[in-house]
């Protein structure tokens, strides 16, 4: 995964949001401002996981194309995306 790096530090921020979203719970506020964080959580968690199908995609296609694993990879490329796409 070429951008690891970025991809962690975005989870590690979605984390500290998450636990913002907690604490904001706790602390009894306006549901109305909680569900704009648990919505703008939503929305960084969905971004990182398309930096992560992003990357998968481009070493699976290469992967493809070079002939390294054949129709096996391409599948699971699919299956991927199919059980991606069924969450967002």
């Amino acid at each position: 995964m070429s951008d690891k790096a970025a991809i962690i530090r975005r989870l590690r921020r979605i984390e500290g949001q998450i636990k913002g979203i907690q604490k904001m719970v706790e602390q009894d506020k306006f549901c109305g401002d909680v569900l704009v964080q648990v919505a703008a959580a939503r929305s960084a968690l969905n971004n990182a996981g398309g930096l992560i199908l992003e990357n998968y995609m481009k070493n699976c296609l290469t992967n493809y194309l070079e002939g390294s694993s054949g129709e096996a990879e391409l599948d699971n490329l699919i299956e991927i995306l199919l059980k991606y796409s069924k969450q967002n």
